[in-house]
């Protein structure tokens, strides 16, 4: 194998892996934090791409770098119907059986997906390029597209942006806190709900905003949250429920096992992810970077 295909292959599968990060942080936080398996992450996201494409296409003839705008514009909304979901729904189920979570965010995924159909039809829909990433990077001797290495950029950001807010700064303190032991924070006086609204909405909005970002590289249409959601889940598997770290590394981990898997076994590509969540399970069953609850 070629030097120029190894460096291809490594970058393309550090794009992929950054991508589902960005989603399965999200979904990770949520579980970390609330204790919520959100079934509808994936949901969230497509909600995430739809509102960029429609903000797009509607304005981006009026607004010049209609995208960068919709980078903000559609992460927030998805936010904010983030903490109308917990507020009304979630709010109220939470200490009940685990089994009420699913079916709750399982319905959730169908009322999204309703929702979508009738706005938005079951068409499929994409977006160029924005500039200024609309060109390619050469990279010894062959060409990368520029957009690709954003999307590294953006995850490492986040990363290191989500480790600073939670080590850092006094809500990450709180959101810690609330995570080890929600009964001794609310004696302390913290609001507690208002906590848990936050963190949601925060999920939602690294959610959405791995829609977004998307939308430049995948066909926008119904059920493209199905197959997100489980690499998401394999990803959060991997890494540990609950750990933002893992998630980060077993986001790389997955992207590159993808991207150099289909050059040597193409007929195992849809495999590769269960492949690698059954073998870190058998030997780590808590994730690389989970903590084992009862010794």
């Amino acid at each position: 194998m070629k030097l120029q295909a190894i460096l291809m292959q490594l970058l393309s599968g550090l794009s992929g892996g950054m991508l589902i990060y960005l989603i399965a942080v999200g979904l990770s936080l949520i579980f970390g934090t609330l204790r919520v398996l959100n079934l509808a992450h994936g949901a969230i996201y497509m909600l995430g791409a739809y509102l960029c494409v429609w903000l797009t296409s509607s304005f981006g003839h009026i607004i010049p770098g209609m995208f960068w705008w919709t980078l903000l514009l559609a992460p927030l909304l998805v936010a904010l119907f983030g903490g109308l979901v917990e507020v009304l729904l979630l709010r109220r189920i939470y200490g009940w059986h685990f089994m009420y979570q699913f079916i709750l965010t399982f319905a959730l995924i169908l009322i999204i997906g309703d929702i979508v159909r009738l706005v938005w039809g079951g068409g499929f829909y994409s977006i160029t390029y924005p500039w200024p990433l609309a060109g390619t990077v050469k990279v010894a001797g062959g060409t990368f597209p520029l957009y690709n290495l954003f999307l590294v950029v953006i995850g490492v950001s986040i990363f290191a942006g989500l480790r600073a807010l939670l080590h850092y700064t006094r809500l990450g303190k709180i959101i810690r806190g609330v995570t080890y032991n929600r009964e001794i924070m609310n004696a302390l006086g913290e609001n507690v709900p208002a906590v848990y609204t936050m963190v949601f909405m925060l999920g939602c909005w690294l959610g959405g905003l791995a829609g977004a970002l998307a939308t430049p590289l995948v066909t926008v249409s119904l059920g493209m949250d199905m197959t997100v959601i489980i690499q998401c889940f394999i990803v959060v598997v991997i890494g540990g429920l609950g750990s933002l770290t893992g998630a980060f590394i077993g986001a790389i981990i997955l992207g590159l096992l993808e991207a150099f898997g289909i050059m040597v076994i193409p007929q195992l590509a849809i495999a590769f992810g269960f492949i690698l969540m059954a073998v870190v399970l058998i030997i780590r069953p808590y994730g690389l970077m989970g903590k084992r609850e009862y010794e």
